[in-house]
């Protein structure tokens, strides 16, 4: 009886609202804290400072969103170009796209910040180096940082939905006659965007997400500027809760309008549309009209072209026309991969000499640090031997790995859930630490839960507690992915036997959707040990805070500095990357790669 009154929606909608109001009541009255909440900081005048601070949030905010617009679509762009040169049959355009790729897709954003920033300028002449300075170089380095991070992964993604369109459908349209950019233009781009647009958004939500560490460079967007006010207030707790509902906010709306976009470009009859769909077709109207003002002149263009082909051709002028026009085509093309060979020559060139100009000494001489960072003496409070650098990123990774897979696992199967009772907790988990930036999640943990628990905990665990509960809600989310994906008849026909909901979890259900979900698993671990540089921000002695102050001791070399630390990140990425490929190869079923 008690069971089947439990699996009522309202019975469960009371317990959750039961388990709510118990929260807040010990949550104000029962548990002393020992702080008095004050959020009138946030929009009343400080008298102090003679202004409203919480206009501080909103400045961030409009800065954030800018650095996300413009680093969003130069992505975009970078993805295209290195994405199709990962299926170029041009050998010199196909390594070019494969080194960039893998180089900055395997080193931690805030390194790459840090080398853009501090590094790069150094490299130029005198006056660049002012010129740049004169022109805002902090946004411009925190957008040129984001831009060519995230657009490695995007051409990751572009070239996988390339490549998940059917062979057949790419012979068919070079029968057809058409020329490689009327296939691009017409079939390849069309359907591949269509299949890609999930993981595309998750990569601009992502880029919104990762524009928080411009903060390291000196730019005020919406994490500066609640680090700021509680500087200014010592109101950490009210800012920094602020600044965590604007991320969560601009997260739900990316992912609304990304929903509303991907239920555009779906296919289905007119009489099966949901709300959802009509409101996008009502949102994306006006767009259809540019849209097909373009195919329009695409087709005046192509009409035009074709008037020259050999089978249209009725005179010899045709004829001579189109043989000319073909030749001019051979011409163009080879110029085009002369110019790329030389320039890519150029830049190889270049980066042999800055590598050989290297001061090898200073790199031979901080290696030690970069790798173990010991302390000058061995006293009894020095934390784990006095171990930093690499050393210890591996350790906090292998520990938020092993702790966060756990937590995935159990968040994920609640996700997946027919109870409202453990649906909705999960749901809110993973919403409410998805939908903000890692960096905000180390805040929370590092100063406010001493407040609250009147604990203090050490940087080290600090840093790796935060990563474990972020690490824990996007497993959750691979892990809910894999369980859905398998066909439901797996569990009617476990069920049907006699099993019941544990026994077809753990011997039917997780064994399969565990072998889907391997190499996005891997892919989350490579993610954890680069996010390892972030706990810079509290001050852990990882190799990124061993780099910077080796930079700010040194002054002149941040060249070979950041180079090695890059190095660093980059071999220990790339082997787990390799794991990552040879299982992702070992389990699909299709092995035709596409070439363009």
């Amino acid at each position: 009886m008690w069971r089947y009154v439990l699996e009522k929606n309202w019975t469960q909608n009371l317990i959750l609202i039961f388990f709510g109001l118990i929260m807040v009541y010990y949550w104000g009255f029962v548990f002393d804290f020992g702080y008095k909440f004050d959020w009138s900081v946030l929009y009343t005048v400080n008298e102090t400072y003679g202004e409203n601070l919480g206009f501080y949030l909103i400045k961030g905010l409009k800065l954030t969103v800018e650095i996300s617009l413009w680093s969003s679509a130069f992505a975009l762009l970078l993805g295209v170009v290195f994405g199709l040169g990962r299926l170029s049959s041009f050998k010199p355009y196909y390594y070019f796209s494969t080194v960039y790729v893998e180089f900055f897709r395997n080193t931690p954003l805030l390194v790459q910040l840090f080398f853009w920033y501090f590094a790069l300028p150094q490299g130029l002449p005198e006056s660049w180096r002012q010129f740049l300075f004169s022109q805002n170089y902090e946004f411009l380095s925190a957008t040129l940082g984001l831009s060519i991070y995230t657009g490695a992964f995007m051409a990751e993604i572009i070239r996988a939905g390339i490549q998940s369109i059917p062979k057949g459908l790419l012979e068919a349209a070079y029968s057809s006659g058409l020329s490689y950019f009327q296939i691009l233009r017409k079939i390849i781009l069309p359907l591949a965007f269509r299949a890609i647009i999930p993981p595309l958004g998750s990569e601009f939500l992502n880029n919104m997400k990762n524009s928080s560490l411009a903060m390291v460079v000196g730019v005020p967007e919406l994490c500066w500027q609640s680090q700021q006010i509680e500087s200014l207030t010592f109101r950490g707790f009210e800012a920094t809760t602020a600044a965590t509902f604007i991320y969560l906010s601009l997260s739900l709306t990316i992912s609304g309008i990304l929903n509303l976009i991907n239920a555009k470009l779906q296919i289905i009859p007119k009489e099966k549309r949901t709300w959802q769909h009509k409101l996008a077709y009502t949102i994306f109207s006006p767009f259809d009209f540019i849209f097909q003002l373009l195919n329009w002149i695409g087709q005046l263009f192509s009409s035009k072209k074709n008037r020259l082909s050999p089978q249209a051709s009725k005179t010899k002028l045709e004829l001579l026309w189109y043989n000319l026009w073909l030749w001019t085509k051979k011409i163009t093309s080879f110029c085009l991969k002369t110019v790329f060979i030389l320039a890519l020559s150029f830049l190889l060139y270049k980066a042999i000499m800055g590598i050989f100009h290297l001061n090898w000494t200073i790199i031979e001489k901080n290696i030690r640090y970069l790798l173990i960072w010991r302390f000058p003496s061995n006293e009894p409070g020095d934390f784990f031997w006095g171990l930093g650098g690499l050393a210890f990123s591996i350790l906090m990774a292998v520990i938020a790995i092993s702790v966060s897979f756990f937590i995935g696992l159990i968040v994920g199967i609640a996700r997946t859930s027919k109870y409202r009772l453990f649906r909705i907790p999960a749901l809110l988990y993973i919403e409410l630490i998805r939908g903000n930036p890692l960096i905000m999640v180390i805040f929370w943990v590092y100063f406010f839960v001493p407040i609250f628990t009147k604990v203090y905990i050490n940087v080290f665990w600090s840093a790796t507690i935060a990563l474990t509960i972020f690490t824990g809600a996007y497993l959750a989310e691979i892990v809910r992915g894999g369980i859905q994906n398998l066909p439901l008849g797996q569990f009617e026909a476990a069920y049907s036997t006699g099993l019941n909901y544990f026994q077809t979890m753990r011997k039917i259900v997780l064994p399969q959707a565990l072998k889907q979900m391997i190499p996005a698993i891997v892919g989350q671990f490579i993610a954890i040990f680069k996010d390892t540089s972030l706990a810079y921000v509290i001050g852990v002695l990882e190799l990124t805070f061993v780099a910077q102050s080796l930079n700010n001791r040194l002054m002149i070399y941040p060249f070979e500095i950041y180079t090695t630390v890059a190095f660093l990140y980059f071999i220990c990425c790339y082997l787990m990357s390799i794991v990552a490929a040879k299982l992702e190869n070992r389990l699909k079923t299709d092995t035709f790669r596409l070439q363009m």
